[in-house]
């Protein structure tokens, strides 16, 4: 019995001393791990001094070289001012030289010099009068006298639009362009096919890739010229046979102003004659008087310009006739047209006249005047119709 009450006794103190034990375990594992991170962190610290240790003697290193360079810049740019003083000195020596030889130089020398310059100067322009004769073919011994006859082909159309033959020899085909923006012209066989009844059941009809503005076009040597719509002064070569666009070009100052001031549809516009493809236009430089351009078809070029007289001011149209461009006037009301300034670019003077020929029996205004040097006739589109103008001419 008493046994029995000692085992009772000591059970709570041997759970009292083998709780004891394990709290101080944990203690212990507790020291452990806080002493192996301060390890580590020891060894962390210990790298990166070694590490400010590095960057900071590479700093040094570097700090050494870019002061070493600086100083040989220095020294270099001493050199070259030296370099330069020195060159400054000997031009300085050099221009009192050439002073000084100026000086003694026979002054007749001079003269003589000026003087065979102005020789050469006069002969290059004489030789270039005589190239532009010749690129011009200057063969035109006619000018235009009157405005004989009117035949009023056909009535189709509206307000503005041209019509035109290809002034070659062999050409008979009857082409219409209406409208001021459109990319379809109709290709009639010849002038009957166009005056019967029917005849837009009868054409051809050739689509443009590009349209046209205005309707200063030409068709020439199979190809239809013309202003290309939304551009300023773009000029499109299209080959009518082949239905694509063979060549373009810009035409220098064109564009920004009406070539005619009654016909404000019209920025560019393109004449055929004896010598070829002309364009005319104004220019605000010029006051709005109409400037000359013969182009060259073939490398779609400039070949030259003239600045003419005739002012664009209640013009409605023009033309090129052997050389010579000939400008119509009229009303803004639209009264009877008139050819008031022609200005012949091989004239003796290049004066301009007026000669005032009236155009016959008709009264209203032209969207389109086009010569054609084939038949020595112009194809006019008034109110929208088609129209022949007979010419009266005289010897030069």
């Amino acid at each position: 019995m008493v046994a029995l009450k000692l085992h009772f006794l000591l059970i709570p103190s041997l759970m009292s001393i083998m709780g004891a034990a394990e709290y101080m375990m944990q203690d212990a594992a507790l020291l452990r791990y806080i002493d192996q991170r301060f390890l580590s962190l020891e060894k962390r610290l210990e790298k990166c001094n070694q590490d400010v240790l590095e960057y900071v003697d590479e700093f040094r290193e570097f700090s050494r070289m870019v002061l070493s360079r600086l100083t040989g810049l220095n020294s270099d740019k001493g050199e070259v001012k030296r370099e330069v003083e020195n060159l400054l000195t000997r031009i300085e020596h050099a221009q009192r030289d050439i002073d000084y030889f100026g000086s003694v130089m026979d002054s007749n020398a001079c003269v003589e010099v000026h003087e065979d310059l102005l020789k050469e100067q006069l002969l290059e322009e004489a030789e270039a009068k005589k190239r532009l004769k010749v690129m011009l073919n200057a063969s035109c011994d006619h000018v235009l006298e009157g405005i004989r006859s009117l035949k009023v082909v056909k009535k189709t159309g509206g307000k503005h639009g041209s019509w035109m033959k290809d002034p070659g020899k062999k050409h008979t085909k009857i082409y219409l362009l209406s409208g001021s923006v459109n990319n379809v012209i109709l290709e009639f066989a010849n002038i009957m096919t166009f005056m019967e009844n029917n005849q837009t059941l009868k054409a051809r009809r050739v689509p443009l890739p590009l349209p046209w503005e205005g309707t200063g076009h030409v068709i020439y040597q199979g190809f239809l010229f013309y202003h290309r719509h939304g551009s300023l002064n773009e000029i499109i070569k299209f080959n009518i046979q082949r239905r694509s666009v063979a060549d373009q070009m810009l035409l220098p100052g064109a564009g920004r102003i009406p070539a005619y001031q009654l016909s404000p549809q019209t920025k560019i516009d393109l004449a055929v004659d004896e010598q070829g493809l002309w364009a005319l236009h104004a220019e605000p430089e010029t006051g709005g008087n109409i400037v000359i351009t013969k182009i060259n078809p073939a490398a779609m070029a400039v070949e030259h310009s003239w600045d003419t007289p005739c002012s664009s001011k209640d013009a409605e149209a023009a033309f090129m006739a052997c050389n010579t461009l000939h400008v119509v006037y009229n009303s803004p009301s639209g009264g009877s047209s008139r050819i008031q300034c022609v200005y012949d670019v091989l004239g003796a003077l290049n004066a301009h006249i007026n000669p005032g020929l009236h155009f016959p029996k008709r009264q209203g205004g032209h969207s389109t005047v086009h010569y054609n040097p084939k038949e020595k006739q112009l194809f006019a589109w008034g109110d929208g119709s088609q129209i022949i103008y007979k010419l009266h001419t005289k010897q030069k």
